[in-house]
């Protein structure tokens, strides 16, 4: 077993142990929180043709125009060229048709207004079924150009849209499919399964005495999609040996196809006689990188590599401690092999803070603008500090005054 080492060195350790999964093209809705492994590019223009920007005529050469036809937005085109002295009547983005010099909007119309009978604007059937429609004339005043969005004008066709490395978020599904795309090339989400030990772990209602509910289950899911993963299965085991043995086993050998899952052991990773995960991983085979970590709290957190080569977590039982013990290896593992930078920001501190003497210390804290304020509560077995702050001030061991790292919160 490996001695317990510094925090820096922990979390270094556990980006470095992470190895980046292949580039995959992945259908659109299997993108979102993805990144992107090559440019985003536009495989159609945007608009696609010249289209109206308004519902009224497309028209051609001075007024007065003749109404000749009506197109509708998907409907087909006109077939013809316009003439001087003639018009379309347009529904917004119908395809403008060759020869249209601009759009006239119904409102600033006049003369015969087809559409003041039967059927109202494009209210009625296409190709000049409609009384009053085709036949009628127009007229009003329009710019050269004005109410027409020509193709391209938004988007060209080949032109880069987004850079490699940007998050897929709902808005890039959007502009991925609106050019084109069915698929997108993305660095994929690794997959975490959660193992949640403990004979005194509830999940639900009050607990009896002697009993506890279960505080980490909840936060993993949010963490690990912050830190760009995605949880896969949560599995309740009860204490003892046999039960997480049988569970590591399933997980390996049930995802061969996915060598950059992360399994992550909430409690048993103790030395404390129903800790069992480090015993459990020497009877797999396993490499054990850390075996503990000098941080308060989260001390007996443990990192380990199976034979298939996926990782296991271990976080300590205790609700900050697994917190802090998450974001010392859990959030670099996910950070590394999804590509999600993590955000790096120091400060000053602003209250007392008492550092130890060999361990470095994480210390909920609000952001305020004479610096970092501890707000307390910050016992091992309580969320309630960290539910006040807005992110963990990183105290070095014999800290003596100067600016500090802080980590943000999910």
């Amino acid at each position: 077993m490996v001695e317990a080492i510094s925090w820096p060195a922990a979390r270094a350790l556990a980006a470095g142990a992470a190895c980046p999964s292949k580039p995959s093209s992945v259908p659109l809705r299997e993108a979102l929180g993805c990144r992107l492994v090559a440019p985003l590019r536009a495989l159609v223009a945007v608009p696609g043709v010249d289209v109206s920007a308004m519902d009224g005529y497309a028209v051609a050469g001075p007024a007065p125009w003749r109404v000749v036809a009506r197109v509708l937005a998907g409907g087909a085109p006109y077939g013809g060229a316009l003439r001087a002295g003639q018009a379309v009547e347009i529904a917004t983005g119908a395809p403008v048709p060759v020869g249209a010099e601009a759009v006239l909007p119904y409102e600033h119309a006049d003369g015969d207004v087809p559409g003041s009978g039967a059927g109202g604007p494009l209210g009625g059937s296409v190709g000049g079924s409609v009384g009053g429609v085709v036949g009628g004339v127009v007229g009003g005043v329009v710019v050269p150009g004005r109410h027409i969005r020509r193709r391209g004008e938004d988007i060209a066709e080949g032109a880069v849209v987004l850079g490699a490395g940007t998050v897929v978020t709902p808005v890039t599904l959007g502009l991925a499919a609106a050019l084109g795309h069915d698929v997108l090339e993305v660095r994929p989400r690794p997959r975490v399964a959660v193992l949640v030990t403990g004979d005194e772990v509830v999940d639900a209602g009050l607990p009896a005495p002697g009993r506890v509910r279960d505080a980490i289950g909840p936060f993993l899911p949010g963490l690990v999609e912050w830190a760009g993963g995605r949880v896969v299965t949560t599995t309740r085991l009860p204490d003892g040996p046999a039960a997480l043995r049988a569970a590591l086993s399933g997980v390996a050998a049930g995802w061969p196809e996915c060598r950059e899952d992360v399994v992550v052991v909430c409690g048993a990773s103790s030395k404390g006689p129903a800790d069992h995960l480090r015993a459990v991983l020497a009877e797999l085979g396993a490499d054990v990188l850390v075996d503990g970590v000098a941080v308060r709290p989260g001390h007996p957190q443990a990192l380990a590599r199976l034979t298939d080569g996926r990782l296991v977590v271990g976080l300590p039982g205790n609700p900050f401690a697994a917190l802090a013990a998450a974001l010392t290896l859990l959030a670099p593992i996910l950070r590394e092999l999804s590509g999600v930078p993590a955000a790096r920001e120091t400060s000053a501190l602003s209250g007392e803070v008492r550092p130890h003497p060999r361990d470095t210390r994480l210390v909920p804290v609000r952001r305020s603008g004479r610096g970092a304020v501890p707000v307390g509560h910050d016992r091992p077995g309580s969320l309630w500090g960290a539910a006040l702050a807005d992110a963990l001030a990183v105290v070095p061991p014999g800290w003596s005054g100067e600016q500090v790292e802080l980590i943000e919160l999910p």
